[in-house]
């Protein structure tokens, strides 16, 4: 199928995700339902102790790659294109939109000193900005290539997010937008626009920034005809901005409704909760992210608990268990006298902020065994998840938690989450959220969908029972009592 013969399929939508290790495109018709999906990988590289980049052209061949497959696999020709991507990083490059170094990601931690510079403003810009410092976002990135790489830096006139130099790439049109602007620490939340105070303080060039648009109120530019020979598809199809990732994924799950959460657990693990107004009074030094949401008013809180499914993995690696066995000691009786295990090998988000904390099993004696060790972990995560939610703002205790993310299918880990938040689970069956939220505000953009509504409630998975609130909170208790001894110093210089 070529974009010159598409007008013989049938009319759908199409979302693209661009992840941090690979790109996942979704076709949808124009009800909403899933046609095809594909995706396909490319590298993260780490040049250095602490650097994490990608090549941008390895995301524009992959994206390639997979809406090609997608569109063959459905016979659609897409009416509309959305965009989703990951957050906080950073594309840099010339007139041309050609990149003049490697993306800097997310996961990166070199900007260190730069996210303390940070921390130096006055407290009133901090408050605009509304959210925790941390080296891996787009503003101590830029710092840190303004003091450390002035030759890429002379040869930049673009800074903007993954998501949205693949959109340039399709359009040739030069956007950002809210959601992942908000998420930058260079973004006015009240203002609701860039803080030209904070790039001014910060010796960060205002020009680098692109003109903001909403997610999906209009399209963000049209297919080129270069794009559509490279694409396969129908040249001058609207594509709309699109938006940050876990933003686009609340659109595709339907977490809409104020007093709501999801608790998804990947790699890592985000609990969001959508909000219709800021608080009046910002805060300075906030340990939960607040952000903009890719609908056309609102924002998002969010804990961010950076050890999931990462620390679980290592845990099952280094006790040599299967997943299934691993989640199968979540079944296993509690006793009083359990290892406790510290589950942050990865530093620590929400509520800590701490990249240089460590994990550790402790209160261990000789008749700890293998299995002991595994449920004590999967207790962990638990803990550092419930002790992350309680610093979100308070929502609706009656209802229940929406659980998402490939890490939450096994019953007994779902009844020991549902113990520690207090909370009913009910598990939300959608798969390629993020992609699904794409292809939606693809068709908001055009006029083919309204807005996206409240979804699928999805089905019950877990209840808490009153011995396991009690048995968390006690748990609570001891991780509160050893952690500050665990707190590590940074490295020394070597």
């Amino acid at each position: 199928m070529t974009h010159s013969s598409t007008c013989d399929a049938t009319s759908g939508l199409l979302g693209i995700d661009l992840g941090t290790a690979s790109v996942k495109v979704v076709v949808l018709d124009h009800d909403g339902a899933l046609v095809a999906q594909s995706s396909a990988d490319y590298p993260v590289h780490h040049p250095h102790a602490g650097w994490s980049e990608s090549d941008p052209q390895d995301w524009l061949r992959a994206a390639v790659t997979a809406v090609r497959e997608a569109l063959a696999t459905a016979h659609v020709r897409p009416t509309a294109i959305g965009l989703a991507g990951q957050m906080h990083g950073v594309v840099v490059t010339d007139e041309q939109g050609q990149p003049v170094r490697a993306a800097i990601l997310w996961s990166d931690s070199r900007a260190v000193a730069e996210a303390d510079d940070y921390r130096a403003l006055p407290s009133s810009t901090l408050a605009r900005l509304a959210n925790p410092i941390v080296p891996g976002m787009a503003g101590p990135m830029l710092a840190w290539l303004a003091r450390n790489e002035s030759a890429s830096m002379r040869a930049a006139r673009w800074a903007m997010q993954p998501k949205d130099w693949l959109r340039y790439q399709i359009t040739g049109e030069m956007y950002a937008e809210p959601s992942d602007a908000s998420a930058t620490l260079l973004y006015d939340l009240a203002a609701d626009g860039w803080d030209t105070g904070t790039l001014d303080a910060l010796g960060i060039d205002t020009n680098l920034l692109p003109p903001l648009l909403p997610s999906a109120s209009a399209p963000a530019g049209r297919v080129t005809a270069d794009a559509a020979d490279l694409f396969n598809l129908p040249q001058g199809t609207p594509v709309a901005a699109g938006g940050a990732d876990t933003a686009v994924a609340a659109l595709g799950t339907g977490l809409v409704v104020p007093g709501t959460t999801q608790l998804t657990i990947g790699t890592g693990i985000q609990i969001v909760t959508p909000i219709d107004d800021l608080p009046a009074l910002l805060p300075a030094h906030p340990v939960t992210h607040t952000y903009r949401s890719a609908r056309p008013h609102g924002w998002y809180a969010m804990a961010a608990v950076l050890n999931g499914g990462s620390t679980l993995a290592w845990v099952r690696q280094i006790l040599g268990m299967t997943w299934a066995e691993l989640y199968a000691t979540a079944l296993l009786s509690p006793q009083k006298d359990d290892p406790l295990f510290v589950p942050h090998l990865h530093g620590e988000r929400t509520p800590w902020l701490d990249p240089n904390m460590r994990g550790a099993w402790t209160d261990l004696d000789p008749r700890h065994d293998r299995a002991a060790l595994a449920r004590s972990a999967l207790e962990g995560v638990a803990i550092a998840i419930k002790n992350a939610y309680a610093h979100l703002p308070a929502t609706d205790s009656s209802r229940s938690v929406l659980l998402a993310g490939g890490g939450t299918a096994a019953p007994g880990w779902r009844q020991m989450l549902a113990d520690a938040l207090g909370r009913p689970l009910d598990a939300v069956q959608v798969n390629a959220a993020s992609g699904m939220g794409a292809a939606l505000l693809g068709g908001i953009s055009v006029g083919l969908l309204p807005d996206v509504q409240r979804g699928d409630r999805g089905e019950r998975v877990a209840t808490p029972s009153e011995p396991g609130t009690a048995r968390f909170a006690d748990r609570m208790s001891l991780y509160l009592r050893r952690l500050p001894s665990l707190r590590t110093r940074p490295p020394e210089p070597s």
